[in-house]
């Protein structure tokens, strides 16, 4: 029988979708709390591609990635996803999401969303969350057919190259060897 091995760890990131600047100051300064110092966020980018939020949300939304400086097991997705969800349900407002979390990680291979929603292609990890494959690297970020339209037109694609360099960086400097 083969030695079950830890898996390497791997790159924790959020996408944040918000309207409020004010919003975005202060769930960051909470994510931080829950998750850690941040080593990246990304210039907000409108977010249009689906008006689903607005109706909770509001319109103008906006979406921003931050990282996270500590790597994590990619085991531990569960229960961020689980604390996102209660950071979401604390900063409502009358019932409302004022921001919308979405936890994942990302390694050399691949982006991986958590997600509340059951579709074809997601696996069940537990307590209510699924595992969303929505990128793989090759050359280049790829998107798969079911992905969300925004990350399969390439729009975070610079985002996600950043964030995965920073991760090499901190691979190599912690001596992982399956840089590329």
């Amino acid at each position: 029988m083969a030695e079950l091995k830890e898996p390497q760890p791997v790159k924790l990131f959020l996408g944040v979708l918000y309207r409020d600047e004010g919003d975005l100051v202060i769930i960051k300064a909470r994510l931080e709390e829950a998750f850690g110092p941040t080593d990246y966020i990304s210039h907000p980018c409108p977010f249009g591609v689906t008006d689903y939020y607005e109706r909770e949300m509001g319109a103008g939304l906006k979406r921003v990635f931050l990282s996270f400086v500590h790597l994590i097991n990619p085991g531990e997705l569960v229960s961020i996803k689980v604390k996102t969800n209660r950071l979401e349900a604390e900063f409502s407002q009358g019932g409302k999401r004022r921001v919308n979390l979405d936890p994942g990680y990302l390694d050399f291979f691949k982006i991986l969303l958590a997600s509340g929603k059951f579709s074809g292609q997601k696996i069940y990890l537990g307590q209510g969350v699924y595992a969303d494959l929505t990128l793989y690297y090759h050359k280049g970020w790829k998107p798969y057919n079911w992905g969300f339209p925004d990350f399969r037109a390439g729009t975070y694609d610079q985002i996600f190259t950043t964030i995965r360099e920073i991760y090499k960086r901190q691979c190599r400097e912690l001596h992982h060897l399956n840089i590329d």
